[in-house]
């Protein structure tokens, strides 16, 4: 018999240590649950594709056509300036500046980072009827999601009777997207947080350099 201390790597510490890594390694890995996320987001994809709405497919794809560039959103902008008085007018500024801001997150920036390819609509099986030219940028994040959330985060936080109206167009606005076989749910749900994160930090910030709110301060 050895008078040899036993070796510290082969006693049981180091076999509970090993049937630790074994069980860790059947455990999902987060590659793996992005893989999954990603499966899902393209089964929801063809899910939609494969669902005939006629009744919606002409209004969901005037209205993803009106909302690119911003369009839709600089003529809301233009109405509130003219018609809104001085609140409508900053409300208007404050959305812009949002859209400006979120025009060099989104589009400089965000789908330049991962550069996720367009879905295909035609293997997809989107009908004729719904489809619009499909952008020559990256999928990821979808820009038209990110600017209408943008906005409507922004204007509500000067004007908010309109947050409602505003957050269900750009809800619109996003999921025509979707069902216009432009852009993957994942595409429009992140570009939707990016947006309303950028929209709701640009109002707070013109609110706390509203001159009439330091007006109404006490002094002290």
């Amino acid at each position: 018999m050895s008078d040899r201390p036993p070796d510290p790597v082969a006693g049981p510490p180091a076999e509970r240590l090993a049937r630790r890594l074994d069980e860790g390694a059947t455990r999902p890995s987060i590659t793996e649950g992005l893989r999954e996320l990603g499966r899902l987001d393209v089964a929801a994809y063809r899910a939609i594709a494969g669902t005939r709405s006629p009744a919606l497919d002409d209004p969901l794809r005037r209205l993803s056509q009106i909302a690119t560039r911003s369009k839709l959103w600089l003529g809301i902008a233009a109405v509130m300036a003219v018609f809104g008085g001085a609140k409508g007018r900053r409300a208007a500024l404050t959305g812009v500046a949002a859209l400006a801001m979120d025009s060099v997150v989104v589009n400089l920036a965000g789908k330049h980072s991962f550069r996720r390819r367009r879905p295909d609509p035609l293997e997809a099986g989107v009908p004729d009827a719904r489809r619009i030219e499909m952008p020559l940028s990256p999928s990821f994040p979808s820009g038209h999601a990110a600017s209408g959330f943008a906005f409507a985060e922004a204007v509500a936080e000067t004007m908010p009777a309109l947050a409602i109206p505003l957050r269900l167009l750009a809800a619109g606005v996003a999921y025509s997207r979707v069902h216009t076989g432009v852009h993957y749910p994942g595409d429009v749900i992140a570009g939707a947080l990016i947006g309303s994160s950028i929209g709701g930090g640009t109002g707070l910030v013109a609110r706390g350099i509203d001159p009439r709110r330091r007006r109404a301060l006490p002094r002290p």
